[in-house]
């Protein structure tokens, strides 16, 4: 049975998630920007938080766990390799740890570039990664730490998940996402076709992440440096594929 999965805005634009194992009983949440909105969530489902994932050391993902933590007790697992500015942590992992946690296998895996150490959370069994600010909805984490080649590796393991995996991005980015998209991408139909259901979206308050991986390789400039068109609209036709990233992602930052 796949995890359930309650996505809860928080702050101004970020994202936490909790999922919840109906037959154990257990229930992570992946990040705490805040407090106030992750207890309401819990308490209206009744559920007890078991454990907390944290994929960086950004304030925005992880200030509100030490008053989370003393009305729900729970285990905190992250990066071995960013314990040193993380929260506490009672569990520390690195690529290709893997554990159960909620009833199923938990892979995780090394997604550095937004921040060294940066960790994506892949659920194989409920076809659920957990991203934050590496790969977003229509784009991808501006890179404070790491290179476009660290980036770009990083991307390209998470686009190798099966299409049909739910990708649980850090922030409500996506229609400004969208507009640069377009500046690279103009004539791609599978694009202008979501950029307009974005907009939908946006005009109703709705939410436009989780998103499908199938979506983001059809739509996602950064995900798509070795198709011609791409390559095309940057003048980078023969260029290596990390070449093309680290130009559309230049290209982001001054837009």
């Amino acid at each position: 049975m796949p995890l359930e999965l309650v996505t809860i805005p928080s702050l101004a634009d970020n994202y936490a998630y909790l999922i919840h194992d109906a037959e154990s009983g257990e229930t992570a949440l992946v990040d705490v920007p805040e407090p106030g909105p992750i207890d309401a969530a819990l308490k209206e489902r009744g559920w007890h938080l078991t454990h907390v994932l944290l994929t960086h050391h950004h304030w925005d993902h992880v200030d509100g766990l030490e008053p989370l933590l003393r009305d729900h007790p729970a285990k905190v697992i992250g990066a071995e390799a960013d314990s040193h500015r993380l929260p506490k942590l009672d569990v520390a992992v690195a690529e290709g740890d893997r554990m159960v946690l909620c009833g199923e296998e938990m892979q995780v895996m090394d997604v550095s570039g937004h921040t060294i150490g940066h960790l994506a959370f892949y659920f194989a069994g409920s076809k659920l990664v957990f991203t934050a600010d590496s790969l977003m909805a229509l784009g991808c984490g501006r890179l404070f730490e790491g290179t476009p080649d660290q980036m770009y590796d990083s991307l390209s393991k998470l686009a190798d998940l099966p299409g049909d995996t739910v990708v649980c991005s850090g922030h409500e980015y996506t229609q400004s996402n969208g507009k640069f998209a377009a500046t690279i991408d103009p004539d791609n139909p599978a694009l202008i076709s979501r950029l307009e259901q974005v907009e939908q979206a946006r005009a109703k308050g709705e939410p436009t992440v989780p998103s499908l991986l199938s979506e983001e390789l059809s739509t996602n400039p950064f995900l798509r440096c070795n198709d011609p068109a791409v390559r095309a609209s940057v003048g980078m036709i023969d260029a290596e594929p990390s070449a093309v990233f680290a130009e559309i992602r230049k290209r982001k930052d001054n837009f």
